[in-house]
């Protein structure tokens, strides 16, 4: 067992401080009241902010998914076409089967025009200016995408253009300013 414990000296008492001890007191300062212009003003900034938050949130997304791949189709086209050579514009009409979109080179796809420039005679180059002021009619009638390649017989890769959804080379066919491809290439009277 353990004995109890028994301190060697005394324990000194200890006497009162000299010293004055008081709480001290703190006093609460009260803000003064905030006025109904002042919270107006911080709700319509803390609104402001929120909105400026969604809007880079939703365009960053949109940046990020908007790029998806090759699959989604080209927008559509608004510029003016005119004929190549005049102007300053990116978009052309180089002869009746030939276009410059965003200067890209596009033949469209299922029609043969007559030439313009390498005419095999003089009617072959009126026909080709015919068809150049017809497919120019037909291009700035509306808006234009591209549907996609297509591969001609003779191995040939075409692009399809549409004007408000329709074929530019069908149209081009049925007034008669140019032939389905492949057909005979001769334009001069025989």
């Amino acid at each position: 067992m353990s004995k109890a414990w028994k301190p060697a000296k005394p324990t000194v008492e200890l006497r009162p401080s000299r010293i004055r001890r008081e709480p001290v007191r703190e006093e609460k300062k009260i803000a003064p009241p905030r006025s109904r212009e002042f919270e107006i003003w911080i709700g319509v900034t803390g609104i402001a902010l929120f909105a400026v938050v969604i809007a880079m949130v939703t365009v960053g997304f949109s940046i990020i998914t908007g790029h998806g791949g090759n699959d989604a189709p080209p927008p559509p086209h608004a510029e003016q076409f005119l004929r190549c050579g005049i102007g300053d514009g990116s978009d052309c009409v180089v002869d009746g089967d030939t276009i410059r979109i965003n200067d890209a080179t596009v033949n469209i796809a299922g029609i043969e025009a007559p030439r313009v420039v390498g005419a095999g005679c003089d009617e072959e180059a009126q026909r080709g200016g015919a068809a150049v002021e017809k497919l120019l009619e037909l291009l700035n009638s509306g808006k234009i995408t591209t549907a996609g390649n297509v591969t001609e017989a003779d191995g040939q890769v075409r692009t399809k253009v549409l004007v408000n959804g329709a074929d530019v080379g069908t149209a081009m066919i049925n007034a008669g300013a140019a032939r389905e491809y492949g057909s005979d290439p001769n334009w001069c009277s025989k």
